[in-house]
């Protein structure tokens, strides 16, 4: 009987203490995205216990996809939609058997003005992680109900790098998908 009992306590800790994978992956032609996913990573792996992989989407591999926890998608903004490359991308995903179901899902997106469409875009991957029965968490605030999103090229913002108030909110986000996979999972 004390063989059973330690048995089923290490079986428990080791269940417990398995790391969270977390799959970030993008599709960047300007490096505004790649800069906002590289933000998303670093947020998630300021929560201990997360493993994070940071790919683009022509390295990320279907054993990426189905090894995750967590799938956090990127993508630029096209005149209110996503990326053609990333759409072909989620194309590809597993369906049979539905191995994706009960993953977290979760998107972010940079476009060049505000008002371009980034809320749109970011529903389109969240409303194809719902396709594939993921479960989709947002930002951390109401200010990024949706994920997390940048502004690359209007007045302020018009700069070759990221402003400071658009890391921040890509940080969250990959924080709180990091802690939310360590809660659910």
């Amino acid at each position: 009987m004390k063989f059973f009992k330690l048995s089923l306590a290490l079986l428990l800790f080791s269940i417990n203490t398995q790391a969270q994978h977390i799959l970030i992956t993008y599709y960047s032609k300007t490096a505004h995205t790649q800069s906002l996913a590289e933000e998303v990573a670093k947020g998630a792996q300021s929560i201990p216990g997360v493993q994070v992989k940071l790919k683009r989407i022509d390295q990320t591999t279907t054993k990426d996809l189905l090894d995750a926890d967590a799938i956090i998608v990127g993508s630029p903004v096209y005149n209110a939609n996503l990326a053609p490359e990333l759409v072909q991308f989620m194309s590809t995903w597993p369906f049979d058997g539905n191995p994706l179901k009960d993953k977290i899902g979760a998107a972010f997106v940079t476009a060049g003005g505000i008002s371009a469409g980034e809320e749109l875009a970011q529903l389109n991957i969240l409303q194809s992680m719902l396709v594939f029965g993921m479960i989709i968490v947002g930002g951390d605030d109401w200010t990024s109900a949706f994920g997390a999103s940048a502004i690359t090229n209007e007045g302020v913002f018009k700069t070759a790098q990221l402003d400071k108030i658009f890391l921040q909110k890509g940080f969250s986000l990959g924080k709180r998908i990091a802690t939310m996979t360590k809660k659910i999972k």
